[in-house]
């Protein structure tokens, strides 16, 4: 089965190097880095406007990735712009948001449009950021609405940075075995 599928005048560009799980979906207007892995049940849907992913960025399994289109109530509609190192947990949606390099995405958090997400920021499991949020730099943000908790310690920011890595290596685990053996 084929993960990409095209619509209207847009095909996904995916790096040679990326990993996109047989069980993923990736449509239309999306462009996704180098070294960068899409895990089973994801679904990352540039049909209205553009989405972007850096590079060695993971979207782990069911993440909803869309955006919003042009129109009377969005004037320019809101892509979704993903930076590198970028670590999105298990069942996020990200919707017509900007996440900067090197950020954590918590299992089942939700962020919405305009929301810009400054780089080396965490945002913990199943928090809500409304649209239009900014989340500065450098902080925890957690809960519904999210919140700053806390300012992240060296070892956090360090893991933002370990977490990207971890999941280049797993991705080029699961690209070999998925090779046929000769």
């Amino acid at each position: 089965m084929n993960p990409i599928r095209s619509f209207e005048q847009h095909t996904p560009e995916i790096a040679a190097d990326a990993w996109l799980d047989p069980l993923c979906l990736v449509i239309g207007d999306v462009h996704i880095g180098a070294r960068s892995s899409v895990w089973p049940g994801v679904v990352i849907r540039g049909d209205i406007h553009r989405i972007r992913i850096g590079s060695d960025t993971n979207i782990q399994d069911g993440c909803v990735l869309h955006n919003s289109h042009d129109g009377p109530y969005m004037p320019g509609g809101s892509p979704l712009l993903i930076g590198d190192r970028v670590t999105v947990g298990h069942k996020a949606i990200l919707h017509g948001c900007e996440i900067g390099d090197e950020c954590l995405i918590g299992m089942g958090a939700v962020v919405m449009d305009k929301v810009i997400v400054e780089p080396g920021v965490m945002i913990g499991a199943t928090s809500l950021v409304p649209p239009g949020k900014r989340l500065q730099s450098g902080y925890l943000y957690t809960g519904s609405p999210a919140r700053q908790a806390r300012e992240l310690s060296a070892s956090e920011r360090e893991y933002l940075v370990y977490s990207a890595q971890y999941y280049v290596k797993l991705a080029q685990r699961h690209r070999a075995a998925l090779q046929p053996s000769a």
